[in-house]
């Protein structure tokens, strides 16, 4: 089935937000989608409400013009090109003459299904060789790092990690647009063009959402003053912070500004704006984390009874668009978190206050803690990775989900199992491997 088109790229301030789409390769199912029923979803009568409202100061009304449906680009990838067949060449005098090697017959397509990715049943305690060197190796490069003296001011701090991540088997990467919730193909209208549904209420629907998101990130997130100094995750400027009480603490008149700054405050640069200014960036990042983790079950606390009534309908009729793609998501992402040695970790292109405002929105927070959520808007996915690999090590399997090529060839750049992700029955397959301990 084709993708339709996405609208062509408009230059709006909001573009650096939403995770690019991108065309699919081949997929490893063969599965088809049956025509669903829509149903309508339970999320919305779930949602705990809260008569406590809390606003953040230097909030600014946007006007409809920010939000645009044109704010995505399409971007062309190469073609993949056949395995070039070997030129046939004289012989010396005397030498025989061999034939020339010819393209290998094509690999067997096999359902997802059944395809375990050579990965050992889930709870499967053997290791290979190769594995066994992997794990002393990373022993004696921890034993190393032990013997570092303490690390300078302005590093970024390093991934939260616990007792638990030691005890970790797999670790489950997922993308966040289009695989565990529907957004931009709402706004763009491909959707409703790929499924046959009214595209003035799926357009709509984006949009509603989309100006919820941007009013949760401006009000509540400091967004306004983050938005030009956009970090990969929640602790990146933590080293900046000095521990400071911030119960009294006027944010409205600390006189930080963020606008106009474009430098990368998560690298070794750390007084590009000055030690006081970086502890002020840092004093807003951690209470944006304290927001998040007292309203992650419950974000109707965050607004006003007319808006906590608008969302609770407005994500009930975008489950009965989707024929509820996220409550099919949300299968696979329970059952991983039921797991005693999985985690689920969410790295998305959406800059990581909006991120965080529309995994609170969809009712996600529960599912992702602040500290396993990453924004590659500004490193790339393949660099999110990394990071990633660097936090939980080596020794556990690593599984991405997504339906994008960024994180399909971040997947292969580290060998990585891909799990592609373009409709429901991708959905329903994966869970289905979940079960059967295929994954």
């Amino acid at each position: 089935m084709e993708e339709p088109q996405d609208l062509p790229e408009q230059p709006v301030k909001k573009a650096k937000m939403q995770e690019s789409r991108e065309q699919s390769l081949s997929h490893v199912s063969n599965a088809e989608v049956s025509d669903q029923k829509p149903e309508s979803s339970s999320l919305g009568s779930n949602l705990p409400m809260s008569s406590e409202i809390m606003t953040c100061t230097d909030y600014i009304p946007r006007s409809s013009n920010d939000y645009t449906s044109q704010m995505y680009s399409a971007k062309p990838y190469a073609h993949i090109l056949s395995v070039p067949v070997s030129e046939t060449m004289s012989p010396y005098p005397g030498q025989t003459q061999y034939q020339a090697l010819q393209q290998s017959q094509s690999y067997t397509i096999y359902p997802q299904t059944t395809q375990t990715y050579g990965l050992p049943p889930f709870g499967d305690a053997s290791t290979s060789p190769s594995l066994s060197r992997a794990t002393a190796s990373k022993e004696l490069d921890e034993q190393a790092r032990k013997n570092i003296p303490g690390k300078n001011r302005g590093k970024r701090k390093a991934d939260t990690s616990s007792s638990q991540d030691s005890e970790l088997e797999r670790v489950f990467l997922w993308d966040l647009d289009e695989t565990i919730i529907i957004f931009h193909s709402l706004l763009t209208g491909s959707y409703a063009q790929k499924y046959g549904k009214d595209p003035t209420l799926v357009i709509g629907s984006g949009l509603s959402m989309e100006e919820m998101i941007f009013e949760v990130a401006d009000t509540h997130l400091f967004f306004n003053d983050l938005e030009e100094c956009d970090q990969v995750h929640i602790e990146d400027v933590a080293s900046d912070d000095n521990g400071q009480d911030l119960s009294n603490y006027n944010f409205s008149t600390d006189g930080f500004s963020g606008a106009g700054s474009n430098a990368n405050h998560s690298s070794s640069v750390g007084v590009q704006g000055g030690v006081d200014w970086m502890r002020k960036l840092a004093f807003r990042y951690r209470r944006v984390r304290e927001i998040y983790d007292k309203y992650k079950t419950n974000v109707g606390g965050l607004l006003s009874p007319q808006k906590r009534e608008a969302l609770q309908r407005l994500r009930t009729d975008i489950e009965v668009l989707t024929d509820s793609w996220l409550e099919t998501a949300l299968k696979s992402l329970l059952l991983i978190q039921s797991r005693k040695n999985c985690v689920n970790i969410l790295i998305t292109t959406t800059q990581l206050v909006p991120a965080l405002a529309k995994v609170l929105l969809y009712g996600l927070g529960e599912v992702f803690p602040i500290e396993n959520i990453y924004s590659a808007t500004k490193i790339g996915k393949e660099s999110c990775f990394e990071r990633i690999v660097s936090r939980f090590g080596k020794k556990v399997t690593y599984v991405v989900i997504g339906d994008g090529r960024d994180e399909e060839v971040a997947a292969k750049q580290h060998n990585m199992p891909f799990w592609r992700i373009t409709n429901h029955a991708d959905l329903m397959s994966l869970h289905q491997a979940l079960e059967l301990d295929f994954l």
